[in-house]
């Protein structure tokens, strides 16, 4: 028997819900869940989660979810609202706006309900919402994510700078009254209480300064156009239309951290590990050689100019997150960045 586990958060805001309102949300709910799927990937070590949530946007079995390194396996596995567990792939990733499409992997025809990503409702504050989402891993199986009430705060864009919220995304996000913010609840979605789809809850941020959380959903509309080009593969990376690395800081370099990157010998040069500098920051959180960096700070590092680049934005008394890969595992640590050398 299907078991259902809704999480009703009702906040001091929206304690007083109409019938007419409660009969909306509890038909939003009953057609939204079908369309939710839970992701399980690369992760499960030190702070790094090994699940996250994500929605259809297509009959065929695309779903958009968070960018993270969930996605970073080649055993990507997603489980439908009914049980159902398909093997996925990456079919392309937009990191500046922490978006990703997977895709289910079946030999016959998929015929699955889904969001339409191309109706961009845009809403105000004040407008009541629901959020779905795996959060904390409730469900596994044929059990169905969580549900939480809560209302838009605002629509806004949140300051990326030191002692700021610490995002790879730069845009309007929606900030929420509701506490979207928990582990696996990155990639899932947030509708109207009449079903309409609003955006996709976004990735765990904290404040670096006052380490407050913020409860945040990229809106759909900004994502729409990615989601479709990445779907048809007529995707253009924003990344084509970012500013010349040379007109980015240059604050702070991989040696200042203790490490020596292979060779930059080609275009794209993979960011592996030669060597680590005795006694350095990074021989004391235990990196070694041959680990491969993926993640600075939620940015994909494509390359070794990518690590170098964003590690030169850093300021001192930042906070460095950093992924590697080491062989099959993906390892997760955090860094205080030190003061700079003048």
């Amino acid at each position: 028997m299907k078991s259902a586990f809704v999480c009703l958060c009702l906040i001091t805001s929206a304690l007083t819900v109409p019938l007419s309102a409660q009969a909306s949300s509890q038909a939003t709910i009953q057609h939204a869940l079908p369309r939710l799927v839970k992701i399980f990937g690369a992760g499960g070590v030190k702070n790094l989660y090994g699940y996250s949530t994500g929605f259809l946007v297509s009959p065929q079995g695309h779903i958009a979810t968070i960018w993270s390194p969930v996605l970073d396996t080649d055993r990507l596995s997603v489980v439908l609202h009914d049980g159902r567990r398909f093997e996925a792939e990456v079919l392309g990733a937009e990191p500046h706006l922490d978006l990703a499409i997977i895709k289910l992997k079946s030999e016959h025809e998929l015929k699955l309900p889904y969001f339409d990503y191309q109706h961009k409702t845009i809403a105000g504050a004040g407008t009541r919402i629901l959020g779905f989402s795996n959060m904390f891993r409730v469900a596994t199986g044929d059990e169905s994510v969580s549900v939480l009430h809560g209302v838009i705060e605002a629509r806004t864009e949140l300051p990326r700078r030191r002692g700021a919220f610490e995002l790879s995304y730069k845009g309007d996000v929606y900030v929420v009254d509701a506490i979207t913010n928990n582990p696996g609840a990155a990639g899932g979605a947030i509708l109207t209480y009449d079903g309409k789809l609003l955006g996709m809850i976004g990735k765990q941020v904290r404040n670096a300064k006052t380490s407050t959380w913020v409860n945040y959903s990229l809106p759909i509309d900004v994502l729409s156009k990615s989601i479709e080009q990445i779907i048809t593969g007529k995707y253009e990376s924003s990344e084509n239309q970012k500013k010349p690395e040379t007109e980015a800081p240059d604050r702070y370099r991989p040696v200042d951290f203790g490490l020596v990157m292979v060779p930059d010998v080609l275009y794209r040069t993979p960011a592996f590990i030669d060597s680590v500098l005795p006694g350095s920051l990074v021989a004391k959180a235990g990196l070694r050689p041959d680990d491969l960096v993926v993640f600075v700070n939620d940015e994909l590092i494509k390359s070794c100019k990518t690590l170098k680049t964003e590690l030169g934005k850093l300021e001192s008394g930042d906070l460095l997150r950093l992924v590697v890969r080491r062989d099959n595992q993906l390892i997760s640590l955090e860094l205080q960045v030190p003061p700079e050398n003048k």
